[in-house]
């Protein structure tokens, strides 16, 4: 069996291991879409989410019912609208709303029962009417007053899954409709939560829907990963100008073939999820995810590894730059040797690294060491960037241009004369990154003793 199999394999192992270790207790928010409540990826979703359960994490879910409300309320014949992404009805529907949105909160409960889970349905929402704003009157609609939090957490600390319909109950028992996805992130913002997860259909955000600002790494299948706020912001600002001009076309060209009118809703949406994102990140949720449920094992994929299979949103504490440290040693090894085994680069040994530990610098993701590089000083006043390695899983995220640029700014701040790098195989990589080529005899002649004909490595220069 193939060695580098084995080592990819065991990998993947060890990441689940770690973040059910890292997540254990974690309180996980998940919105899933209505329409993946009538596909037939809904019982895989529905056991994944028993799994992750099962493996300790506590879960808690709001499922839409948009499309059930719609279907109700069509067989009676009450219109309605949406204004601000709330629906608009007089109070004969609400009725029906109600009914609506507990038969599918009651779907999902028989379905966690059918992998014997054991599932509540609670009127644990305080709400208010949003009443009238600059004159429009938003009829049954409303919005969170506060949540029965000690309630939920009871319910989660008896090892149950909390399922909460869209409905809202004012102080006297008045129901109000509430937006799912809003109450998933308002719940997630109250309760602290760790994680928000959002599952909608075809939500990916890729170069084939949105403008993908330069600096953001994408993943082999062309999504972003993941995103800081201010990453965010500037997505956000670049692609809603996009989108809206988009929307404004509809009337001329809803009958064009060259006008896709799912798409630019779907994208309204994705930038809607994005903003809520953002408000509750900024608001005390660690972690916010925008995941694909078209695709099986989308969920598991995402809480269980680092890159995921979707877009994670956070504020802190999710990738950084840090300087090695001795514990570091056997991981940055393991990040190396793949490079090592294709010529790309010099064997090192735990002696070595351990005598350069105070040059080398690592990127940790989420608790594990997934790329390395070295700046190393010469009596010239030379420094040569050597060691760099990026773990094949996170090669396409941008982590390597990130660690080469830290490392070039820490070079000019210790006011090297030059900084000089040598390649075999990855010249083109670093010309990307503003390195040109050089001459053998330009190296410091410590460094001039040790470079070999038969190896044959260019030098390659960055000007400071």
């Amino acid at each position: 069996m193939n060695e580098n199999y084995i080592h990819e394999k065991a990998e993947r192992i060890r990441d689940v291991i770690r973040y059910i270790r890292k997540f254990k207790n974690a309180l996980v928010i998940i919105y899933i879409d209505n329409s993946l409540i009538d596909s037939p990826l809904f019982t895989s979703h529905i056991r994944d989410i028993c799994f992750i359960h099962e493996a300790g994490l506590k879960v808690i879910m709001v499922p839409g019912a948009s499309k059930r409300i719609n279907e109700v309320l069509s067989s009676a014949g009450i219109t309605w609208n949406i204004h601000n992404n709330c629906r608009i009805t007089g109070s004969e529907a609400m009725p029906l709303i109600k009914m609506a949105a507990f038969d599918v909160s009651n779907q999902v409960m028989t379905a966690f029962a059918g992998e014997k889970q054991t599932a509540v349905i609670g009127n644990w929402v305080r709400a208010r009417g949003k009443g009238v704003i600059e004159g429009f009157d938003y009829g049954t609609s409303g919005e969170i007053d506060r949540l029965e939090i000690e309630s939920i957490r009871t319910v989660l600390d008896n090892g149950f899954i909390p399922i909460f319909p869209c409905i809202g109950w004012s102080a006297v028992g008045k129901p109000y409709n509430i937006s799912s996805i809003e109450l998933a992130q308002q719940i997630a913002v109250h309760m602290k939560a760790e994680k928000l997860f959002f599952l909608i259909p075809n939500a990916d955000i890729s170069q084939q829907m949105f403008t993908i600002p330069q600096d953001l790494g994408l993943s082999p299948e062309g999504t972003v990963p993941a995103m800081n706020l201010e990453e965010v912001d500037n997505f956000l600002k670049i692609n809603d100008q996009s989108v809206n001009s988009e929307a404004k076309t509809t009337d001329q060209a809803i009958n064009s073939a060259e006008f896709n009118y799912r798409s630019v809703v779907l994208k309204e949406k994705i930038l809607s999820l994005l903003s809520l994102a953002k408000k509750a990140c900024s608001n005390g949720v660690s972690r916010v995810h925008i995941l694909n449920g078209s695709f099986d094992g989308t969920i598991s994929c995402e809480i269980f590894s680092d890159l995921g299979s979707g877009t994670m949103i956070y504020s802190q504490n999710y990738g950084r730059i840090r300087d090695m440290i001795r514990e570091d040693i056997p991981s940055v090894l393991s990040v190396m040797q793949p490079f090592v085994d294709n010529g790309v680069l010099l064997p090192r040994s735990k002696e070595i690294l351990l005598n350069q530990l105070s040059d080398y610098i690592v990127y940790e993701l989420d608790g594990a060491i997934r790329a390395c590089a070295a700046l190393l000083p010469y009596s010239d006043g030379q420094m040569e960037i050597a060691g760099v390695a990026v773990e094949k899983t996170c090669s396409h995220i941008g982590i390597g241009p990130k660690m080469i640029m830290f490392l070039v700014e820490r070079a000019k701040k210790l006011h090297a004369k030059s900084i000089f790098l040598l390649t075999t195989q990855t010249a083109d990589w670093f010309e990307k990154l503003g390195f040109v080529a050089s001459e053998v005899s330009t190296l410091p002649e410590k460094r001039k003793e040790l470079w070999t004909p038969q190896r044959g490595s260019k030098v390659m220069r960055i000007n400071i």
